[in-house]
């Protein structure tokens, strides 16, 4: 199937994982792009990665122009672009028909992400968001454990995503930085939006749960900030669990820092992201359990995300290879007017996407009333 990038050009932290993820299945074919927000820098890119010169597109309104136009046009196209830019570009994508994959927060409002929702459903297309992270094989056993009652009733999660890369102060003027705090392109948050909500997504995704009441706190650590560079954020569940979230950019020596620990009346589970091969299972009044990705006697969820053999690494575009493969199935299903595998109905959707959305706007308006609890 034809594939469209938006956004993820030359230098892009992003752009990489998401061609190396939508290739690697057989799926997609990278067609057609509008890669970079310098018109002539994007089309050059376009080009060396073998994308013809009449679908390098100047910038993502000519690229919806022309692919609505051909008979060939794009399965998915993936918007991989700033936060403040999602929501228009998404609208418009699913308005014409297309399927659409978008980076996270889906939009910079929860009304927006209702907006989105819509546009989804009135146009029967695939609208779904690039919480990768979920897409590790062992972050799937959690969730398919959780789900057949290993842990029992889920009392406690904890997660987190907390590195240091934003803590030098002498750095504020780099682009690649500012726009993540400046409200007219990240929205009402900062390092919440960018990286504690992969964190709260996983803990909804293993939990099956999602948040119904926040209490928050935000920091600016850094002089100069408007939004925060630092947040913790408590959690009441829809199922009955508590959910602690931690997520900083300041906090140096953290290198990437996501993990996910969940607490249950029969035991607990605990992984982190840089070491994704391994995951630790302790039953009530047992012993630690090392789990192995690849390992004889996984969950099928597992066995169909995991890629090579037992004791060898899988890394994030791996993780991204995997919402892609099940994008891959659901958009071939759409095609042949089937059901899609249920195995491969696990990429996040809208429907996430609006929640976390709505989760960051509740947080934001619960640190603005120091910490009171606050609504979903």
């Amino acid at each position: 199937m034809n594939w469209g990038l938006i956004g993820g050009g030359e230098g892009s932290q992003i752009g990489p994982a998401h061609r190396i993820g939508a290739s690697l299945d057989g799926f997609f074919t990278l067609a057609a792009g509008a890669l970079d927000i310098d018109p002539v820098k994007g089309k050059s890119f376009a080009q060396r990665l073998g994308i013809a010169s009449d679908r390098s597109y100047a910038d993502w309104r000519e690229m919806l122009s022309g692919e609505m136009s051909r008979d060939d046009r794009v399965d998915l196209v993936t918007v991989a672009t700033p936060n403040a830019s999602h929501f228009e570009i998404t609208k418009a994508f699913l308005d014409a028909g297309f399927n659409v994959l978008c980076e996270k927060p889906m939009t910079t409002t929860a009304d927006q992400g209702l907006e989105i929702v819509q546009a989804a459903d009135n146009a029967g297309k695939i609208c779904a968001v690039n919480f990768g992270y979920s897409g590790y094989a062992l972050v799937r056993h959690m969730r398919a454990m959780i789900a057949r009652g290993d842990l029992g009733r889920v009392r406690l999660i904890k997660a987190e995503f907390a590195h240091g890369f934003h803590a030098d102060a002498s750095d504020a003027d780099n682009p690649r930085l500012r726009w993540r705090y400046d409200p007219a392109q990240a929205g009402v948050s900062a390092v919440f939006a960018d990286a504690g909500i992969h964190a709260f997504h996983m803990a909804c995704f293993v939990s099956g749960q999602q948040a119904v009441n926040v209490s928050a706190d935000f920091a600016s650590c850094l002089d100069g900030r408007a939004l925060e560079d630092d947040a913790m954020i408590n959690m009441r569940m829809d199922g009955g669990a508590i959910c602690r979230l931690w997520t900083s950019a300041i906090a140096v020596g953290r290198m990437h820092g996501l993990t996910i620990q969940v607490f249950g009346e029969n035991g607990g589970l605990r992984w982190a992201q840089e070491w994704p091969n391994q995951l630790y299972w302790t039953p009530l009044n047992g012993r630690t359990e090392t789990i192995e990705r690849g390992a004889d006697g996984l969950s099928p969820e597992a066995d169909s995300a995991s890629r090579v053999t037992v004791g060898h690494a899988e890394g994030m575009p791996l993780a991204f290879a995997n919402l892609y493969m099940d994008l891959g199935a659901a958009i071939s299903a759409q095609k042949e007017g089937r059901d899609v595998d249920p195995i491969h109905a696990h990429f996040p959707n809208a429907r996430d996407g609006h929640h976390t959305v709505a989760v960051v706007e509740a947080a934001a308006r619960s640190a603005e009333r120091q910490g009171e609890w606050t609504k979903v």
